[in-house]
């Protein structure tokens, strides 16, 4: 798909969503209006017009794909959220479950009665009911395994054995398997009688006839290649596969290094179990990158945002307070150095300046440094070697950056003296952040926590702190 192509679509999707959102003030409306009006025939109108607004935002779902819908649930408030989930067909309530994102997935799932999450799961796969299972009530789930066929139950079970950073919890059981020995032909025909090929399928998995793995044959080579040459031929024995207890993001590098769509699952005997596909991996790297970027903030988990205002507070609590705690340090520094800033208040002007720069540097060092340590670029041979350069780069920056401050320093308040010590704190906090940018996230990794996790937050309480000590202490020691 183009860039424009995915322009129309995202302009498409907003222009429903502003039609759905349209829809449901009018019916609120309409229908306070037709409440507020009394006659013989108010209870018919009013429930006509209901009808028919009804009528019209089921038809506007209806011509949406379950993601659309899963967008524009996520988009609207409880209240219409809840309406709008009344008016999805049960067919399509599994689809869009597993589309939405897990806060608000619970909201639907609460709104839903106990035959309605049966009817929902019943026409799931294994890995997707495995992704659903934990969400569901305990009473849904035990009777939804009762009425799986053997193979489902233990293929469930399996997935669910698994934690969500390994391959096993992502891997897809529907895969068609073919034999070594047999010819294209017999293959195509094999094809041929199967009502659809499982989504993803750019490759069958070559197996014996213990199911050991033994490589894989690529679709294009299966159809430009004469239709009487043996699999075995033709095969690709060098294919990449994981084991079920290797780590996710590990696999999705992977999956991004060597350009994958699907990939064979195998056991510790080579036993061929699942596949990994692209959407699981393009899904697992977007839920990735979105954890991070919630931990870089302090928020412990993804936030509905139209959760209710406890469930928001209970989520931004913690690291506002620490954040207040160091905010508190921060002027507990500045309450050192009062009596120089009453004697020399451009020292009030300035001092924020300090602070900010090095605030900024040192989140674009932790920013850099985690995303390397998400791509496993950072180990224990390379460290002191990272540390170096982001120190070199700070003292650049430092010097330059401080220098600029510095004239502008001295060609406001006409002190070169007050230009240096912007110059020299300038730096000074720059290597400061630096330095912190560097061992806060690799200090957070070695006590096995994330190394995003607050990180921003830290990284500008200790800028804020140390900026502010070092800017006042220079002052007070070689201006005052």
């Amino acid at each position: 798909m183009t860039e424009v192509e995915v322009k129309k679509t995202q302009e498409s999707l907003q222009d429903r969503l502003a039609q759905v959102i349209e829809l449901l003030q009018r019916q609120r409306v309409v229908e306070d209006l037709t409440h507020r009006q009394e006659g013989p025939h108010h209870d018919r109108v009013e429930n006509l017009v209901h009808r028919q607004n009804l009528v019209e935002l089921q038809r506007k779902l209806d011509d949406l794909h379950s993601a659309d819908v899963a967008y524009i649930l996520e988009a609207l408030p409880l209240d219409d959220r809840l309406t709008l989930w009344q008016l999805v067909k049960a067919d399509r309530d599994g689809d869009i479950l597993l589309e939405v994102s897990d806060s608000v997935r619970e909201t639907l799932i609460a709104d839903m009665d106990d035959h309605e999450l049966l009817a929902a799961a019943k026409e799931m796969d294994a890995d997707e009911l495995a992704d659903l299972a934990p969400e569901l009530p305990r009473d849904v789930v035990h009777e939804l395994m009762e009425a799986l066929d053997g193979q489902q139950r233990e293929r469930v079970r399996s997935a669910l054995s698994y934690d969500d950073d390994q391959v096993g919890a992502l891997m897809d059981f529907e895969m068609v398997t073919i034999r070594e020995d047999v010819s294209l032909e017999v293959v195509l025909r094999y094809l041929r009688r199967l009502k659809e090929l499982p989504g993803h399928t750019d490759k069958l998995f070559v197996v014996d006839y213990e199911g050991i793995l033994k490589g894989v044959l690529p679709i294009k080579r299966l159809l430009v290649n004469d239709p009487e040459k043996k699999v075995a031929d033709l095969m690709a024995s060098d294919t990449v596969s994981f084991h079920p207890d290797e780590d996710a993001y590990e696999a999705a590098q992977a999956f991004e290094r060597y350009d994958l769509i699907s990939a064979p699952v195998v056991d510790k005997n080579g036993k061929l179990i699942g596949r990994l596909t692209i959407d699981e991996i393009v899904d697992l790297i977007r839920e990735e990158s979105e954890t991070e970027v919630l931990n870089m903030a302090g928020l412990r988990e993804e936030e509905d945002i139209f959760a209710s205002v406890w469930r928001s507070l209970h989520n931004r609590w913690a690291w506002l307070a620490i954040n207040l705690i160091t905010a508190f340090i921060a002027s507990r520094v500045i309450g050192l150095f009062e009596g120089s800033i009453e004697k020399l208040v451009a020292l009030a002007a300035l001092m924020p300046i300090v602070a900010g720069i090095g605030g900024n540097s040192g989140n674009q060092t932790i920013t850099m440094i985690v995303r390397a340590m998400a791509l496993d670029q950072v180990s224990t041979a390379n460290s002191s070697r990272l540390l170096r350069k982001e120190l070199a780069v700070g003292l650049i920056n430092g010097l330059v950056w401080g220098g600029v401050i510095g004239v502008v320093a001295y060609l406001l308040y006409g002190s070169w003296s007050l230009g240096v010590v912007m110059t020299a704190a300038m730096t000074l906090n720059l290597l400061l952040a630096a330095l912190m940018g560097v061992l806060i996230p690799m200090t957070l990794a070695r006590l096995g926590r994330d190394p995003a996790m607050g990180a921003s937050v830290m990284i500008t309480a200790m800028t804020d702190s140390g900026g502010f000590f070092i800017f006042l202490g220079l002052a007070t020691i070689f201006l005052l």
